[in-house]
Protein backbone atom coordinates (compact mmCIF):
# COMPACT_ATOMS: atom_id res chain seq x y z
CA UNK A 1 0.00 0.00 0.00
CA UNK A 2 1.15 3.27 -1.14
CA UNK A 3 -0.39 5.86 -0.36
CA UNK A 4 1.93 8.94 -1.44
CA UNK A 5 1.62 8.53 -4.25
CA UNK A 6 4.76 9.64 -6.90
CA UNK A 7 7.20 9.42 -3.80
CA UNK A 8 7.89 5.30 -4.19
CA UNK A 9 11.03 3.67 -3.02
CA UNK A 10 12.40 0.58 -1.13
CA UNK A 11 14.81 0.25 1.18
CA UNK A 12 14.64 -3.69 0.43
CA UNK A 13 13.57 -6.35 -2.60
CA UNK A 14 10.53 -7.93 -1.91
CA UNK A 15 10.24 -11.76 -2.33
CA UNK A 16 8.43 -13.62 -4.33
CA UNK A 17 5.50 -14.29 -1.74
CA UNK A 18 5.38 -10.24 -1.31
CA UNK A 19 7.19 -10.11 2.10
CA UNK A 20 10.60 -8.77 2.95
CA UNK A 21 13.24 -10.22 5.59
CA UNK A 22 14.78 -8.49 8.08
CA UNK A 23 18.13 -8.34 5.72
CA UNK A 24 16.34 -6.51 3.35
CA UNK A 25 15.19 -3.99 5.37
CA UNK A 26 18.35 -3.30 7.41
CA UNK A 27 19.15 0.44 7.63
CA UNK A 28 21.82 2.45 9.07
CA UNK A 29 19.80 5.16 9.48
CA UNK A 30 19.69 5.26 13.14
CA UNK A 31 17.48 7.18 16.07
CA UNK A 32 19.22 10.01 16.92
CA UNK A 33 17.78 13.31 16.01
CA UNK A 34 18.47 14.79 12.46
CA UNK A 35 18.73 18.40 11.48
CA UNK A 36 19.05 21.26 9.21
CA UNK A 37 19.67 25.23 9.34
CA UNK A 38 18.33 25.58 6.11
CA UNK A 39 16.48 28.62 5.47
CA UNK A 40 12.68 28.46 3.78
CA UNK A 41 9.54 30.71 3.69
CA UNK A 42 7.35 29.19 1.04
CA UNK A 43 4.34 27.65 2.98
CA UNK A 44 3.54 24.19 3.08
CA UNK A 45 0.71 22.69 1.08
CA UNK A 46 0.20 19.25 2.22
CA UNK A 47 1.29 16.31 4.32
CA UNK A 48 0.69 13.07 3.10
CA UNK A 49 1.88 9.35 4.18
CA UNK A 50 2.57 6.49 2.61
CA UNK A 51 3.33 2.44 3.87
CA UNK A 52 5.80 0.86 2.07
CA UNK A 53 7.63 -2.69 2.91
CA UNK A 54 10.44 -1.74 5.08
CA UNK A 55 8.91 1.57 6.03
CA UNK A 56 6.36 4.09 6.80
CA UNK A 57 6.55 7.19 4.84
CA UNK A 58 5.42 10.75 5.71
CA UNK A 59 5.27 13.91 3.05
CA UNK A 60 5.35 17.20 3.48
CA UNK A 61 4.70 19.40 -0.01
CA UNK A 62 6.05 22.88 0.13
CA UNK A 63 4.44 25.10 -2.58
CA UNK A 64 7.42 26.13 -5.25
CA UNK A 65 10.37 24.89 -3.01
CA UNK A 66 13.20 24.71 -4.91
CA UNK A 67 16.33 24.43 -2.58
CA UNK A 68 16.97 22.53 0.80
CA UNK A 69 14.20 23.46 3.48
CA UNK A 70 15.45 23.37 6.90
CA UNK A 71 14.41 20.66 9.72
CA UNK A 72 14.51 19.61 13.21
CA UNK A 73 13.43 15.48 13.41
CA UNK A 74 13.84 13.53 16.31
CA UNK A 75 11.99 11.44 19.21
CA UNK A 76 10.55 13.32 22.18
CA UNK A 77 9.35 12.30 25.26
CA UNK A 78 6.24 14.54 24.90
CA UNK A 79 5.06 16.80 22.29
CA UNK A 80 4.10 19.87 23.18
CA UNK A 81 2.84 23.05 21.07
CA UNK A 82 5.34 25.20 19.47
CA UNK A 83 4.24 28.61 20.75
CA UNK A 84 2.27 27.59 24.34
CA UNK A 85 4.32 24.41 25.33
CA UNK A 86 0.70 23.07 25.59
CA UNK A 87 0.83 19.24 25.87
CA UNK A 88 -1.09 17.21 22.75
CA UNK A 89 -1.72 13.32 23.74
CA UNK A 90 0.45 11.23 20.61
CA UNK A 91 -0.71 7.12 20.96
CA UNK A 92 2.33 4.85 20.24
CA UNK A 93 5.17 3.48 21.60
CA UNK A 94 7.16 6.69 20.66
CA UNK A 95 6.82 10.15 19.55
CA UNK A 96 8.91 11.46 16.59
CA UNK A 97 8.98 15.22 16.70
CA UNK A 98 9.09 16.89 13.10
CA UNK A 99 9.73 21.09 12.22
CA UNK A 100 9.84 22.31 9.12
CA UNK A 101 10.72 25.25 8.14
CA UNK A 102 7.65 26.22 6.18
CA UNK A 103 4.68 28.05 7.59
CA UNK A 104 0.89 26.70 6.79
CA UNK A 105 0.62 29.56 5.84
CA UNK A 106 1.22 32.83 3.27
CA UNK A 107 3.77 34.62 4.83
CA UNK A 108 3.01 37.41 2.55
CA UNK A 109 -1.26 37.36 3.03
CA UNK A 110 -1.55 35.14 6.59
CA UNK A 111 -3.83 33.37 4.11
CA UNK A 112 -3.73 29.47 4.95
CA UNK A 113 -2.11 26.88 3.01
CA UNK A 114 -2.41 23.60 4.95
CA UNK A 115 -5.68 23.07 6.92
CA UNK A 116 -3.78 21.47 10.11
CA UNK A 117 -5.69 22.63 13.53
CA UNK A 118 -3.60 22.47 16.58
CA UNK A 119 -4.27 18.82 18.73
CA UNK A 120 -6.34 17.46 16.48
CA UNK A 121 -5.12 14.60 13.35
CA UNK A 122 -3.67 15.82 10.27
CA UNK A 123 -6.06 16.34 8.06
CA UNK A 124 -7.12 13.59 4.90
CA UNK A 125 -4.61 11.18 6.56
CA UNK A 126 -5.25 7.14 7.03
CA UNK A 127 -2.88 5.21 9.20
CA UNK A 128 -5.13 2.14 8.93
CA UNK A 129 -3.20 -1.26 7.99
CA UNK A 130 0.93 1.16 9.01
CA UNK A 131 3.17 -1.15 10.83
CA UNK A 132 4.68 1.96 12.51
CA UNK A 133 2.79 5.05 12.46
CA UNK A 134 0.02 4.86 14.78
CA UNK A 135 -0.96 8.34 15.07
CA UNK A 136 -0.19 11.80 14.00
CA UNK A 137 -0.71 15.42 15.79
CA UNK A 138 -0.82 18.81 14.17
CA UNK A 139 0.74 20.85 16.60
CA UNK A 140 1.41 24.41 15.45
CA UNK A 141 2.83 26.69 12.22
CA UNK A 142 4.65 29.17 14.69
CA UNK A 143 7.12 31.41 13.52
CA UNK A 144 7.53 30.65 10.02
CA UNK A 145 8.16 26.63 10.65
CA UNK A 146 5.25 23.86 11.50
CA UNK A 147 5.17 21.33 13.87
CA UNK A 148 3.88 17.77 13.71
CA UNK A 149 4.03 14.62 16.15
CA UNK A 150 4.02 11.35 14.41
CA UNK A 151 3.40 8.07 17.20
CA UNK A 152 4.68 5.21 16.05
CA UNK A 153 5.20 1.92 17.21
CA UNK A 154 8.52 2.37 19.01
CA UNK A 155 11.80 3.94 18.66
CA UNK A 156 12.81 3.34 15.52
CA UNK A 157 15.52 4.15 13.10
CA UNK A 158 14.34 6.88 11.06
CA UNK A 159 16.26 9.08 7.90
CA UNK A 160 15.34 12.39 6.67
CA UNK A 161 15.50 13.54 2.44
CA UNK A 162 14.46 16.47 0.22
CA UNK A 163 13.68 16.58 -3.64
CA UNK A 164 13.09 20.08 -4.51
CA UNK A 165 10.10 20.29 -3.18
CA UNK A 166 9.57 17.60 -0.51
CA UNK A 167 10.51 16.63 2.83
CA UNK A 168 10.44 13.27 3.29
CA UNK A 169 10.65 11.42 6.44
CA UNK A 170 11.17 7.53 6.78
CA UNK A 171 10.33 5.38 9.99
CA UNK A 172 11.60 1.76 9.24
CA UNK A 173 9.79 -0.93 10.73
CA UNK A 174 12.37 -3.29 12.47
CA UNK A 175 15.99 -2.24 13.19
Amino acid sequence: MLAGAGIAGTAGAAHADGKATVADCATAWGSLTKSSSAPGTTPLRNIRTGANTCYDRIVFDIDGATAERGYHVGYVDKFQQDGSGEEIPVNGGAILQIFVHAPSYDPYTGKPTYGGKGGQSLPGVDLTGYKTFKDTKFGASFEGQTQVGVGVRAKLPFRVSQTTDKLIVDVAHTW
